[in-house]
């Protein structure tokens, strides 16, 4: 395992601490190449966790799903997109909403991750990430890059664990 994965890991690890209820909602554009990793990544994680984590494929709409998130009433919302990072592709990092504003994401989606992440978090109090991953590709096609793809299985095999806690 590569150091930056390591740290990530170690990141996840305890920002999940004493997690309850979990969303995990991937955001991307299943034809722009690496933007669909955030629900690559989701898609990767079915029957992998337990009942208490509720997995979403947002794709470019992540506002069609407040009132479900909302309902579910989680603890720790973790959104999953691509993001330039001027970042190695498939390299990745958490970012806490409150720090959005300094990163860019590729905006596949309408509603502005920033006000999407202050809807959940004044409804439910829920402690709020981004998991964002630096894409290779984003021009239009539906696959991705090799270092993406390789990214998105060891996100996916990193949170499966850390759900199975």
């Amino acid at each position: 395992m590569t150091r930056e994965n390591y740290s990530i890991e170690q990141e996840l690890r305890k920002w999940f601490e004493g997690a309850e209820r979990v969303v995990v909602a991937g955001i991307g554009n299943p034809i722009r190449s690496d933007d669909f990793v955030g629900v690559k990544i989701v898609q990767d994680l079915k029957d992998r966790v337990p009942d208490r984590v509720m997995l979403i494929e947002c794709e470019t709409v992540p506002e069609a799903y407040l009132q479900q998130i909302t309902e579910f009433e989680p603890t720790h919302v973790l959104l999953v997109d691509a993001a330039i990072l001027a970042l190695r592709p498939g390299e990745s990092r958490l970012v806490e909403s409150s720090k959005l504003s300094d990163f860019q994401a590729l905006s596949s989606h309408m509603l502005p991750l920033r006000l999407f992440c202050e809807y959940i978090n004044a409804n439910t109090k829920a402690k709020i990430s981004l998991l964002l991953v630096q894409p290779g590709n984003t021009d239009f096609g539906e696959e991705m890059t090799d270092d993406v793809e390789a990214a998105s299985q060891r996100i996916a095999v990193l949170l499966s664990s850390v759900f199975s806690e």
